[in-house]
C-alpha cells in the first residue's frame, strides 16, 4: 500500500490553481490554511479575502481534484473560509468604525438613474454571496429604503444609546425615512446634515460587517461631502445612464472622489437597454449607447457593466422586492450580480495594496 503522502506534496498539487485577480497561486498568495493530513485522508482550509469571491466554487472543486489525484490520498476535506481585509482610506483622521471592515459609496451626479436600487441591489447580491453586509440611506432629504425594502417601523437603542439598525433580506438597514413619517419633509440646513450624518456612521450599532454599503444623495451637494470628508471610505461605484447629461454629471462625481482621494472602482451603466419579451435576441438602447463605457474610458476607470431595462424594477420596488432576491436569475438579477462580483474582487485586491498618500483636500468654490 502506498505510503500516505506528504504536506510539501499537496501543496504542489494546489500550486496551479491561481487566483484571477492576483494572479498568483493560492499556495503562494497564502490561502492554505490548517493542512492536516492522517494516514491516506487530508483535510484543508482554503481562506479567500471575501467571503463574497465568486469564484469560490471553483477553488473549492479544482483543489479537491488536484489532490485526490495525488497518489496514497483517498479521502480529501476543503472548508471555504474566509478573512475580509479592510481597504485603506486615502485621508487620515477619518471616523473609526469597529467591526466594519469596508465602506462603499454608491453615487451618481443627479437623480432618476437608479442608484439607490443598485445600491440596494448590490448589497443583497454580496449578501446572497455569503457576505455581511449593512446599508446606509443617506439621502436625508429623499430617503428611499423603507420602500424599496418594504422595511418600516423606529429603530431601538441599546442601554448604551447605540441605534439598532433595522433588517430586511439579511441586511442591516438605516435610513432617515425610518424616523419621519412619509408626509413629513425634511427641511435641514447643512450643519444638521453633517451631524446627522455623523451619528448614523458613529451611533449606529452596525456589529460585524464585510461591507457597509453607503447610498449618497445624488449630486454633490452637503451630505455627499460630509460622506466623503467623514467616512473611511474603501471605494466608490458611480451609476449612470447613457444619456449625455447623466454622463456629465458622473464626470462630476468622480472628480469630488478623486479629490478625497477615495479610488473609483468604476461606473454602471443603468436603464442600458429594453429587451422586450417576444424579441429575446433583440436590444434597444433608448438612451444612447455606450455612454457609460465612453466616460469610463476617458476618465481613466473600470466599466463595471451594463444594467438592462426591467418593467417589473418598479413594481418589485413598489411592493419592496429587490430584483436579486426575487428573480435573481433573471437577466436584470443577474447583471447586477457580476457588477457585485466585480466590485468585492476590486476591493480585495485593494485591500492588498499599501495606504495611498494622504490626500490635501481644497475645494473650489
Amino acid at each position: 500500500m502506498p505510503a500516505s503522502v506528504s504536506e510539501p506534496q499537496i501543496l504542489d498539487a494546489l500550486r496551479p490553481i491561481e487566483d484571477p485577480d492576483f494572479r498568483k497561486s493560492i499556495v503562494d498568495l497564502g490561502f492554505i490554511k490548517n493542512l492536516q493530513v492522517e494516514n491516506r485522508k487530508v483535510s484543508f482550509d482554503i481562506e479567500l479575502t471575501t467571503p463574497a469571491c465568486p469564484v469560490k466554487a471553483e477553488f473549492e472543486r479544482a483543489a479537491r481534484e488536484n489532490v485526490l489525484a495525488l497518489e496514497g490520498v483517498d479521502e480529501v476535506t476543503v472548508n471555504m473560509t474566509a478573512q475580509t481585509r479592510q481597504a485603506a482610506s486615502g485621508v487620515q483622521d477619518k471616523l473609526v468604525l469597529p467591526g466594519v471592515k469596508n465602506m462603499l459609496a454608491v453615487a451618481s451626479g443627479k437623480g432618476g438613474v437608479g442608484k439607490s436600487t443598485t445600491a440596494l441591489n448590490l448589497a443583497l447580491a454580496m449578501r446572497q454571496s455569503g457576505a455581511r453586509v449593512g446599508i446606509l440611506d443617506a439621502d436625508v432629504y429623499g430617503p428611499s429604503l423603507p420602500l424599496l425594502t418594504g422595511v418600516s417601523g423606529r429603530p431601538q437603542t441599546t442601554a448604551n444609546q447605540r441605534i439598532i439598525p433595522l433588517e430586511g433580506f439579511g441586511l442591516k438597514l438605516m435610513s432617515m425615512g425610518f424616523f419621519v413619517t412619509d408626509d413629513s419633509p425634511v427641511i435641514w440646513r447643512g450643519p444638521m446634515v453633517h451631524g446627522l450624518i455623523k451619528q448614523f456612521l458613529t451611533d449606529v450599532a452596525w456589529g460585524e460587517l464585510d461591507y457597509l454599503i453607503i447610498d449618497l444623495p445624488p449630486g454633490t451637494g452637503d451630505a455627499a461631502l460630509t460622506l466623503t470628508q467623514l467616512a473611511p471610505l474603501s471605494g466608490a461605484v458611480i451609476v449612470t445612464t447613457a444619456n449625455d447629461l447623466s454622463v456629465i454629471d458622473a464626470r462630476k462625481g468622480l472628480q469630488m472622489f478623486n479629490k478625497v482621494n477615495v479610488p473609483v472602482l468604476g461606473i454602471v451603466e443603468n436603464m442600458a437597454y429594453f429587451t422586450p419579451p417576444e424579441l429575446p435576441d433583440k436590444r434597444y438602447y433608448l438612451f444612447g449607447r455606450d455612454g457609460g463605457k465612453r466616460v469610463a474610458e476617458e476618465l481613466g476607470v473600470d466599466f463595471l457593466g451594463e444594467v438592462p431595462i426591467d418593467p417589473r424594477m418598479a413594481d418589485y420596488g413598489d411592493r419592496g422586492e429587490p430584483i436579486v432576491w426575487v428573480a435573481p436569475k433573471s437577466e436584470t438579477g443577474q447583471s447586477l450580480q457580476s457588477v457585485s462580483d466585480m466590485v468585492v474582487r476590486k476591493l480585495a485586491m485593494l485591500a492588498m495594496e499599501p495606504p495611498p498618500v494622504e490626500a490635501e483636500i481644497t475645494w473650489e468654490s
